[in-house]
């Protein structure tokens, strides 16, 4: 499992997201857009520190445990991974679209049938985060396998993205 940070606004949701990450075994998270980076080389020492302190304060040290990349070209990165076999998840929420999946016992059972029925090894998951409010960019859609929705009971639209990624990170580890 590879989780991919594109265009995550906050330093907090993005050291939550690699506490919770590393929780659930995920070793590699990617970054890409304007998303905040843990030692980030090509920020003044002065940002760099400032943005580290913030991302720590909910990474709470998981930053140090898993391979943390940054990726110059989205697009590329998801053409790479899935040449390498990698089976593209977005987290998406209110979007019809007949690859979007609901998180419920019932269609993760459906939808493990299905990646074990692919050529490609199930094994071999890149979950897409996308921006806090606006989701996954439109123009990245196309390299999306299938997206995942997490049901909302209550009057909310959607889930913070670091709790939302936790929930997700749990319901593909029970697969």
């Amino acid at each position: 499992m590879i989780l991919l940070l594109h265009n995550i606004r906050s330093c907090h949701n993005v050291g939550s997201i690699l506490r919770t990450a590393d929780g659930f075994g995920v070793p590699t998270a990617i970054f890409s857009g304007y998303t905040p980076r843990y030692n980030d080389i090509n920020l003044l020492p002065h940002l760099r520190e400032k943005l580290n302190h913030q991302i720590e304060k909910t990474a709470l040290g998981a930053e140090h445990y898993l391979d943390l990349q940054t990726s110059e070209s989205i697009l590329q990165t998801l053409d790479d991974l899935h040449s390498q076999g990698y089976l593209i998840l977005g987290l998406e929420n209110n979007l019809s679209d007949p690859r979007k999946i609901e998180l419920t016992p019932t269609n993760l059972s459906r939808f493990s049938s299905a990646l074990h029925s692919r050529s490609k090894s199930p094994e071999k998951l890149a979950l897409l985060l996308g921006e806090e409010v606006a989701g996954i960019d439109k123009s990245l859609y196309s390299k999306i396998d299938y997206f995942l929705e997490i049901p909302m009971k209550g009057k909310k639209e959607s889930f913070n993205v670091s709790i939302a990624t936790g929930i997700c990170l749990f319901c593909l580890s029970n697969l």
